[in-house]
C-alpha cells in the first residue's frame, strides 16, 4: 500500500513560482510511475507531467517549458517546480503513482492518489 501526501501549495502572483512536493510511502515497487495531475474548479482531472522509473518525464502542452517534475535519489520523493506561472495554473495539485506503467493522459491508470494541494495565482 502506497501514501502519498502533497506539500508545497499556496497564493502567488501571475509570473512567480512554487515548488510542490510529494512525498510516498511504501514498498518502491508499488510506486514506480508517478505523475502530478491538477484538477480545477469545475473541470476535469488533466494530467500535468509524469516520470517513469527510469527517469523519462512527460508533460502536458500546457505547462512544457514551464514546469520540471523530478525525483530524489531515494525515489520517494516527487516534486513540482512550477515557473512563470498563470492565472490558468490555478487548481488543486494531486500526486499519483502506479507499479506498472501508466500515462499521465489516462487519470485512472494511476492507483494511488494524494490528498492534493491547493495552487492559486492571481
Amino acid at each position: 500500500h502506497v501514501q502519498l501526501v502533497e506539500s508545497g501549495g499556496g497564493s502567488v502572483q501571475a509570473g512567480g513560482s512554487l515548488r510542490l512536493s510529494c512525498k510516498a510511502s511504501g514498498d518502491e515497487s508499488d510506486h514506480k510511475y508517478m505523475a502530478w495531475f491538477r484538477q480545477a474548479s469545475g473541470k476535469q482531472r488533466e494530467g500535468v507531467a509524469g516520470m517513469e522509473i527510469y527517469g523519462d518525464t512527460t508533460y502536458a502542452d500546457a505547462v512544457k517549458g514551464r514546469f520540471t517534475i523530478s525525483q530524489d535519489n531515494g525515489r520517494k520523493n516527487l516534486y513540482l517546480e512550477m515557473n512563470d506561472l498563470k492565472v490558468e495554473d490555478t487548481a488543486t495539485y494531486f500526486c499519483a503513482a502506479n507499479p506498472d506503467p501508466a500515462t499521465i493522459e489516462i487519470q485512472w491508470s494511476y492507483l494511488y492518489w494524494g490528498q492534493g494541494t491547493q495552487v492559486t495565482v492571481s
